[in-house]
């Protein structure tokens, strides 16, 4: 895809990596950029443009479509990234680019979506005192974070299952509609009937919350159906504990799951305390697995020993956070987690919207990770999907 400059903000990035061989690209990002660090520690990209040519100073991308991709690992913080990232996209407009693209599939500082200011953020519901008072004292992070991308040279920003309204509407505004938040919802369906995970004709989609009502609803039709979604509600007991229990408006009930699958929706999980109480209720129901498919995993100690409870049958994710696919980060889960790379239905995105050529990539859009640990793998090679160009 010669239109497109692949990059990312760190070395020996297999998620970049992926994406640029799924787009034919090439060459390797760390032959495009050069990551050199000063003797003061300071961050300085350098654009690899070849030989001196007179008259082509500061001018060697003009024309040139950048894209950045930004994930998160063990080697930088996410705040030495955003840095690496503003500073490489200031490089490729000091240098003529047309425009900058930042992929980051997890947004930075989406969970700072709002402030202690009525006019800090953009919600669906009116907010209460005690909303204002839980960001007392703190910046609004996530509209700082967009200043900061548009100020350092980025023109467009690519996500993957944003949660935030406030967060959409910041970015939305900033960049002038320029801001993707591109949604799963196809991709799991695809995965689904694909699979052996769960029983299609038996499947209930379970929102843990109302805010995750709408993308569950989006799974359930993707899967083909319908409507069968039961709707949990949680109610906070202190800072650490929750209660769960079906919410008043759900159109299931708890009987009604009984003896079926239940494939539990959500964007993303850190401690893994909401979603395990959320299963142990499903499982007084007795229906034949629950599966729990969420987004982004942000993997900790007590994550892992939380979501190790059997009221978890399996775990289905994806690469956003590519750190996920190591298998110590893993840890206990590996017996019954799934990680899918999604570098291919990015991919295929980028080629039907920026490409001269519009072409789609065909099926699969994902390739599927899991341990030899987990009960449904299937020999040498797992079930890999591998599908050329």
């Amino acid at each position: 895809m010669k239109s497109i400059l692949i990059v990312g903000n760190a070395a020996e990035n297999s998620f970049v990596e992926d994406i640029s061989h799924h787009l034919n690209q090439n060459v390797d990002s760390s032959d495009i950029i050069s990551m050199k660090d000063f003797l003061n520690s300071e961050f300085c990209p350098r654009f690899i443009v070849g030989d001196y040519v007179k008259g082509k100073v500061g001018d060697s991308l003009a024309g040139m479509k950048v894209l950045i991709v930004s994930t998160s690992g063990k080697e930088y913080s996410r705040n030495e990234l955003a840095m690496r990232t503003f500073l490489i996209a200031r490089a490729a407009k000091d240098n003529g680019a047309e425009k900058v693209i930042l992929l980051e599939p997890d947004l930075y500082y989406s969970a700072q979506d709002r402030g202690p200011r009525k006019e800090h953020g953009v919600t669906r519901k009116e907010r209460s005192e005690e909303d204002y008072w839980k960001f007392d004292g703190q910046p609004f992070s996530a509209r700082l974070y967009a200043d900061l991308l548009k100020e350092s040279g980025v023109d467009e920003i690519l996500t993957v299952h944003n949660h935030s309204y406030s967060v959409e509407n910041i970015f939305m505004d900033r960049f002038s509609g320029a801001f993707t938040n591109l949604q799963p919802q196809g991709l799991y369906g695809e995965y689904i009937r694909n699979s052996d995970i769960v029983s299609q004709n038996n499947l209930v989609v379970c929102a843990p919350d109302a805010g995750a009502f709408e993308f569950s609803k989006g799974v359930a039709e993707a899967v083909g159906i319908g409507h069968s979604i039961i709707l949990m509600c949680k109610k906070r007991t202190g800072e650490r504990s929750v209660e769960i229990a079906v919410d008043p408006e759900s159109e299931l009930r708890l009987e009604d799951i009984r003896g079926k699958d239940v494939l539990v929706v959500d964007d993303m999980v850190r401690t893994g305390r909401t979603i395990t109480e959320c299963c142990k209720v499903l499982k007084t129901a007795q229906p034949r697995r629950v599966v729990f498919l969420v987004t982004h995993f942000n993997s900790s100690r007590e994550g892992r020993f939380n979501m190790d409870d059997p009221s978890i049958d399996e775990i289905v994710t994806t690469s956003t956070i590519p750190d996920i696919l190591n298998r110590d980060i893993q840890g206990r889960l590996r017996k019954k987690l799934v990680v899918l790379k999604l570098e291919r239905w990015i991919a295929d995105y980028i080629f039907r919207n920026y490409s001269s050529e519009g072409r789609a990539l065909p099926e699969p859009h994902y390739r599927e990770d899991m341990s030899s640990k987990n009960p449904r793998w299937k020999g040498s090679l797992g079930p890999l999907f591998v599908q050329k160009n």
